[in-house]
């Protein structure tokens, strides 16, 4: 008689007897289950695991759409591996960089074995249609669990030196790495388990590399819509070029120099390149002759308070006294607060936010006029007089900070010369290897969660729940206009995440794992394992992180 174990699934509260041993893809298929475009991953005893999985004991499962993070993630990946292993067929000795998103893509580095041959449109359209192939076969992809030395063997022969440098910095006794038809690639994460699942990509030339585009989340059988980011590539270009500098483009390089003891020369560096350009940005400002009010704005734990803290600083510096104002004073009261979907009130919809009184005082204050600033009462939800008068002098210039910032309808009756814009963000530029990014998000979200933690008394698990209604939020309230601004700012430091780690993981690790934000929770703390740790004894009082780490010499 087949022994068999039980499985309980959450998408049809189901309850089944599966063989024991039996994969989810087959747990899948016994469930009766249809989703459109079949499971990307799943979510298993609150851990996200692949499709070939086996089932050895009782299990909750939960299988994971492409509408998904933990989904998205897995498509994605493996679209990865079928980009590298097509260029790799048609272009043996190439080498491909998996570098930024960007355009709602990835942007591709190709660098061409032959010298001088750049990535051109028929280069593109080669390897598209060589990635289509390799979909259409529907080839399987293999996973295997092998020593970590034998996994460095293999990678050495094949001349993968950012892996192998990853690997050599881990001190993991096992390692997974996944192939296609011979072609073998390290990933971070769950993998597809056959080609043929990716069912709708997009391959173009894109500036000096390529963009590979994938489905939208929240429209699946679309690819997500081009948009336009100049000025966030050409920022992620400029850090990559310091990088260069400083040797520094993977996790592998961070480590060794960690080993090395270089960690205070990388601080040093890190910061006195974020100083620069917080100067630079003020003197831009100081040029400007006409410019009366500085807009800066940015996602979640972006770092916008300290970046403008510094900024006041250096616009001090050019001989410009900067006046703070709070966009929080100017919430409407309560009861005239838009509402979500689901009822509840959104502070982050922009018509939370009294825009015509606004407008009104900044018109007055750029006549030279007096006005009294409101005080909104978060415990009673209604907006007063201050009793606060303000008035511009000849050298002082507004300073307003905030996630709404940039939209124009905020500051519509300020003419346009009048307006300088700043957007901050947290974009991580050092790779886990060639093929593996860090998402931007992740460091955001780290951050959030310690400072959370640390000033609001909020547990991780908590943080995690509310992270997609914040990513929500600034896809539509923030991302749109983050283009427009005049200057952008990359909060992230190169050894950021090997700072952070140490006060994350005890956080991460007290999410209960009866709960769903434990498979987060679980991700990140597998992914901060991958740094070495540096202490944060030598991040300056000045610093941009001590605004989530505490120590900071800024009041907030």
């Amino acid at each position: 008689m087949e022994k068999t174990v039980t499985v309980f699934c959450k998408n049809n509260g189901e309850q089944r007897q599966v063989p024991v041993g039996a994969t989810l893809a087959e747990v899948y298929e016994l469930m009766n289950l249809h989703i459109a475009h079949g499971p990307m991953s799943v979510r298993v005893n609150n851990k996200v695991e692949g499709l070939k999985f086996r089932v050895y004991h009782p299990k909750n499962v939960e299988f994971l759409d492409i509408t998904t993070p933990s989904g998205l993630r897995a498509y994605t990946r493996t679209l990865f591996f079928v980009l590298c292993k097509a260029a790799h067929d048609l272009y043996p000795g190439c080498h491909v960089t998996i570098d930024i998103p960007v355009s709602n893509g990835y942007f591709v580095d190709l660098r061409m074995p032959e010298e001088g041959v750049t990535v051109s449109l028929e280069v593109a359209g080669r390897i598209r249609r060589r990635m289509q192939e390799i979909i259409a076969q529907g080839l399987p992809i293999h996973r295997h669990e092998v020593t970590t030395e034998d996994a460095i063997r293999l990678f050495e022969e094949r001349g993968a030196a950012s892996k192998v440098k990853l690997l050599k910095s881990q001190g993991s006794l096992y390692t997974v790495y996944y192939d296609i038809d011979g072609y073998v690639d390290y990933f971070y994460g769950s993998m597809l388990s056959n080609t043929s699942q990716l069912y709708l990509f997009g391959l173009e030339k894109y500036f000096d590399g390529l963009l590979l585009r994938i489905p939208s989340r929240e429209h699946p059988d679309e690819l997500g819509e081009m948009t336009h980011q100049d000025k966030m590539f050409g920022i992620f270009k400029e850090h990559h070029h310091w990088q260069r500098i400083l040797g520094l483009r993977t996790i592998g390089d961070l480590n060794s120099a960690v080993g090395y003891g270089m960690s205070s020369v990388l601080i040093n560096v890190s910061e006195a390149l974020q100083e620069k350009k917080i100067a630079r940005i003020a003197d831009d400002i100081a040029k400007r002759k006409e410019v009366r009010i500085v807009l800066l704005a940015g996602p979640s734990s972006s770092g916008k308070t300290t970046t403008c803290k510094r900024l006041c600083i250096q616009l001090l510096t050019n001989g410009i006294k900067p006046v703070s104002i709070s966009l929080d004073d100017y919430f409407v009261d309560r009861e005239r607060t838009p509402r979500d979907a689901k009822g509840d009130y959104d502070y982050e919809h922009l018509h939370a936010l009294n825009i015509e009184l606004l407008n009104q005082h900044l018109e007055a204050l750029f006549r030279g006029e007096e006005v009294e600033l409101p005080r909104y009462d978060f415990q009673t939800g209604v907006s007063t007089p201050s009793g606060k008068k303000m008035r511009l002098g000849p050298n002082e210039i507004l300073v307003a900070e905030g996630i709404h910032a940039l939209n124009p309808e905020l500051t519509a009756h300020v003419p346009e010369e009048q307006k300088y814009r700043v957007y901050a963000s947290a974009l991580t530029t050092i790779l886990l290897d060639d093929h593996n990014y860090i998402p931007t998000t992740d460091n955001r979200l780290l951050r959030r969660i310690i400072r959370d933690h640390k000033y609001r008394g909020v547990s991780a698990q908590q943080t995690i729940r509310r992270w997609p209604s914040v990513r929500a939020g600034e896809n539509r309230w923030i991302f749109p206009y983050q283009e427009q601004a005049d200057a952008m700012f990359n909060t992230a430091m190169l050894f950021e995440l090997a700072v952070i780690r140490e006060q994350a993981i005890p956080l991460l690790e007290q999410v209960p794992e009866n709960c769903v934000e434990h498979a987060e929770a679980y991700r990140l703390l597998k992914f901060l394992h991958y740094f070495k740790p540096i202490p944060d004894s030598d991040i300056p009082p000045t610093s941009l992180l001590r605004e989530f780490l505490g120590g900071s010499s800024f009041k907030y």
